[in-house]
């Protein structure tokens, strides 16, 4: 999630007409919002290896992570003091990391970012510690700001990894850190050379800590509980995405097939603005599956900056609720609502 909030956004957020499904109808009820998120694409960049190498954790990261079953109401309830590991209890594939700092969300996964779908940064090369810092620098952002959350792939992290080792790139100890959180969790085992192999076809999604405002590192508004509630809801729906085979082929069907050119274009213009790369269908169809219908902040998603009035947006939502498949999102209570 890439895309900054607007703080003085007083956007009146619609509701679609209810389906006959009572379940559904919750999703037609999300609220709009204009937010900043990253991610990664459905089958772009699945690695076509097994191995990718790594060396081996070194102290202090040889300690073993476990990841707590729990609910999403439950991971949003969390206040972490120190990196928290979820699997979803809705869907136990989606992994969720709880960062109690942007920072350290940040130096774990932005270089990965950077790889996977960030416009304009290479996607056949890892990029070294001095261009990644250009990288952000260039688009006026810092390492907390470049993402306020990030969602992959299992796959497309040994990807990252197998990059990283064939090229040489110094991973900081964070990066390392995520290595030793796969194998750890069963996600990738680790073979005699150090070489990781893809274990478990699990989603890694983030979200960061309740934060204030602190313009000094570019930061210029609070993550707030609300804020904290957008992302995880919203990456949370990539994280079904990517594990949920019926999910993502309904979303896909509704990119294709049910909005015209015009709302293609629409909704890509909005999301090239954020940072996200045009050329990568998949990542348009998925963030704007999750802005439209996961991202329930009206700072963050609003139809005027989309280039949309709310009837669109009306009508949009209610072609996605179409022959949904039965998924654990559309009966989500949250705080919020839906």
């Amino acid at each position: 999630m890439h895309r900054r909030p607007d703080p003085d956004a007083t956007v009146v957020l619609r509701r679609t007409p209810p389906p006959r499904n009572r379940g559904r109808a919750r999703l037609a009820l999300v609220l709009a919002a204009v937010l900043a998120l990253g991610g990664g694409g459905l089958g772009l960049f699945l690695w076509q290896g097994r191995e990718a190498p790594l060396p081996a954790p070194t102290a202090p990261e040889a300690h073993r992570h476990v990841a707590r079953l729990a609910s999403p109401l439950g991971i949003l309830a969390n206040r972490a003091e120190a990196l928290t590991i979820f699997r979803v209890d809705q869907n136990p594939l989606i992994v969720v990391l709880d960062f109690p700092s942007l920072t350290e969300q940040g130096r774990m996964l932005n270089r990965i970012a950077a790889l996977v779908e960030k416009a304009g940064l290479p996607r056949d090369r890892v990029l070294d510690d001095g261009a990644l810092a250009a990288a952000i620098a260039a688009r006026g952002e810092t390492v907390e700001t470049f993402y306020f959350g990030h969602n992959y792939r299992a796959a497309d992290l040994l990807r990252f990894f197998a990059l990283s080792a064939a090229q040489g790139i110094a991973l900081n100890g964070e990066e390392r850190r995520l290595a030793a959180i796969l194998v750890d969790l069963g996600i990738a085992t680790r073979g005699a050379d150090g070489a990781l192999a893809l274990a478990e076809a699990a989603a890694v999604v983030t979200v960061p800590g309740l934060h204030p405002a602190d313009p000094a590192r570019g930061l210029m508004f609070a993550i707030d509980a609300g804020v904290r509630e957008a992302i995880l809801r919203h990456e949370l729906s990539h994280g079904e995405f990517f594990t949920n085979p019926a999910y993502a082929a309904h979303v896909a069907t509704w990119w294709r097939e049910r909005l015209t050119p015009r709302d293609r274009a629409r909704l890509g213009r909005f999301l090239a603005e954020g940072g996200y790369d045009p050329e990568l269908e998949e990542v348009m169809m998925n963030e704007a599956m999750a802005y439209l219908m996961h991202t329930p902040d009206p700072r963050f998603f609003s139809p005027e900056a989309a280039g949309l009035d709310a009837e669109t947006v009306d009508r949009l939502r209610a072609r996605f609720l179409e022959g949904m498949p039965d998924t654990w999102l559309a009966r989500m209570a949250w705080p919020g609502g839906y």
